[in-house]
């Protein structure tokens, strides 16, 4: 069992930040003149996109900040920070993840779902974050998972959507929105902590 805490660890903070559910009303708005087969095209672009753009930046982002001097600490805070302004906007009303709803542009699968709807600010963040508390492997890992999860929301979309309904959409998102807060706000604590001590 401890072996499966580094990826136990690394999938809750992306599940938080991912919010696979509160896509589908988005997803749905978007796909609602689309065939299905333009459908499943529209789904495999946007998971595929998103774990790309997630994994690449896993790797980009650790080079850039050993380019700049950027230590762990110092992305902690401002990672945490980050996360922390971009949880309280997605709080506040009018300001969901509307991004570009009225889109109907062929590659809506990569633009808007699959960056920066499903990976955007929050996921690229919190997987820095992930792959330095608890490695490379766990963090890819959990990605993985966490976009196995979104494939599955968006292919179930109809029917979760009349399961928990609109209402249950953003009682759900609002949950995960705190709970980005909350880890944001220990991300700042570790990142001020870990400065003090060097």
């Amino acid at each position: 069992m401890e072996a499966l805490k580094p990826y136990i660890l690394s999938f809750i903070p992306l599940f938080v930040a991912v919010d696979a559910i509160a896509n589908i009303p988005i997803f749905l708005s978007l796909v609602e003149r689309s065939s299905g087969a333009r459908r499943k095209k529209i789904i495999l672009d946007a998971v595929a996109t998103a774990t790309a753009v997630a994994i690449i930046f896993m790797f980009v982002g650790k080079w850039v900040f050993s380019l700049l001097g950027i230590t762990i600490p110092d992305f902690q805070i401002a990672g945490g920070a980050l996360l922390f302004v971009i949880s309280v906007r997605l709080l506040l009303p009018g300001a969901q993840k509307s991004v570009l709803t009225s889109c109907q542009d062929k590659d809506l699968g990569v633009f808007p779902l699959g960056t920066p709807l499903i990976t955007g600010p929050a996921v690229l963040t919190t997987t820095l974050m992930m792959m330095n508390s608890y490695g490379t492997p766990a963090t890819a890992v959990a990605v993985v998972l966490n976009m196995f999860f979104v494939w599955i929301t968006l292919v179930k979309a109809d029917g979760i959507m009349k399961v928990i309904g609109p209402n249950g959409t953003r009682a759900f998102s609002k949950i995960m929105y705190i709970l980005l807060a909350a880890i944001a706000v220990m991300m700042i604590r570790h990142g001020i902590t870990g400065a003090l001590l060097k």
